[in-house]
C-alpha cells in the first residue's frame, strides 16, 4: 500500500468539492477547520488509521465534548472518503441519548425577558433577539428579513438546499416595520450595520454577551442558538407537535428537534417527584 501524506492541495481540492456539492459556506469552513486541526496533529507523519485513532483519543483527553469530537470525526471521515482513503475512517464515540440538558446551558424565558429589558437601549439588538426567539430562525437567516417580506408577513428562507416559509407574528411585524421606518430603510434587509452590510454572527454574539452582567444572566447561556432553542421549547410546550416544530425549524430529522426541546435536570427531577411512586 502506498504511503499517505497530507498536502495543502488536497485540502483545497476538498473545499472545492464541498462547494460543488452545494454545502453552505459555514459547513465548508467547519469541515476545513476540522481537517486542518487533524493536519496539525499529523505534522507530516504518514496518515494511518492508528494515527487517526490516536487523534480521536487525544481529543477526549483534552476535554472535548463527545458531540464535538463526533462532529470533527464526521468532517475527517468525509475528507478521507473524498481522497479514497476508506480504511482511515474511524467510528464515532457512542453516546447514550440524553433525556435532559445541562441547567447551566439552558436559557429560560425569564432570563430572556431580562436580556430584552437591558437591550432596550439598543433597539436593533432588542429586535434581533425578538426576531430570532419569536420565529425560531437561525441567526444566519436574519438576512431574509427584508422590508418587503415583513410587509407580506412571511419570510421565504433558503438554507441547506431547502426552502421553507416562516410566518411573522403580528406584533413582531409591527415592531420591524416601525424600526425600518425610523431608520429610513425603505427596501431590502432590515438588520444592517453602520457600513450597510448585514449584521454578522460575531457582532451579534458580542453585543449579546455585553448584556449578561446587567441582566444577571450567565454568559454560558447567552448566544443566538439558545434563542432558537427557547422558541422550540416554548412552541412544543403549547402545541406538543414535534413534526410541525421540525418543519418550522428546518430540521431534516426529528431526532435533531428532540435535542432542542430537552428540559433541564431540575425539571426532570420535579417530574419524577410528581409521579408519587416513592412513599
Amino acid at each position: 500500500m502506498e504511503q499517505r501524506f497530507l498536502a495543502e492541495k488536497q485540502i483545497n481540492a476538498f473545499g472545492i468539492y464541498l462547494r460543488q456539492e452545494e454545502k453552505s459556506e459555514a459547513t465548508v469552513e467547519k469541515y476545513l477547520r476540522d481537517v486542518g486541526l487533524f493536519c496539525r496533529f499529523a505534522d507530516s507523519r504518514e496518515v494511518t488509521k492508528e494515527l487517526v485513532v490516536a487523534w480521536k483519543r487525544g481529543l477526549s483527553e483534552q476535554g472535548y465534548a463527545v458531540r464535538s469530537i463526533n462532529s470533527m470525526l464526521a468532517s475527517l471521515n468525509s475528507f478521507f472518503a473524498f481522497l479514497g482513503w476508506q480504511d482511515c475512517r474511524v467510528k464515532n464515540i457512542r453516546l447514550q441519548r440524553q433525556t435532559y440538558c445541562a441547567e447551566e446551558r439552558e436559557l429560560t424565558k425569564a432570563e430572556y425577558l431580562r436580556l430584552l429589558a437591558v437591550a432596550q437601549k439598543n433597539p436593533q439588538l432588542n429586535l434581533v433577539l425578538q426576531t430570532i426567539c419569536g420565529t425560531g430562525i437561525r441567526v444566519s437567516e436574519l438576512k431574509y428579513f427584508t422590508v418587503e417580506s415583513v410587509r407580506q408577513g412571511q419570510i421565504v428562507v433558503s438554507c441547506k438546499n431547502k426552502t421553507r416559509t416562516i410566518f411573522v407574528p403580528g406584533k413582531l411585524k409591527k415592531l420591524l416595520l416601525n424600526y425600518a421606518k425610523q431608520k429610513n430603510i425603505r427596501v431590502g434587509e432590515i438588520f444592517v450595520g453602520r457600513n450597510g452590510k448585514p449584521l454578522d454572527r460575531s457582532s451579534i454574539l458580542r453585543q449579546m454577551k455585553a448584556l449578561c452582567r446587567t441582566a444577571g444572566v450567565k454568559e454560558t447561556k447567552v448566544f443566538p442558538h439558545n434563542l432558537r432553542k427557547l422558541f422550540a421549547r416554548t412552541f412544543y410546550g403549547i402545541e406538543k407537535d414535534i413534526a410541525k416544530l421540525a418543519d418550522i425549524l428546518g430540521h431534516s430529522s426529528i431526532n435533531t428537534t428532540r435535542i432542542y426541546i430537552m428540559t433541564t435536570g431540575t425539571e426532570h427531577r420535579h417530574k419524577n417527584e410528581r409521579l408519587g411512586l416513592v412513599i
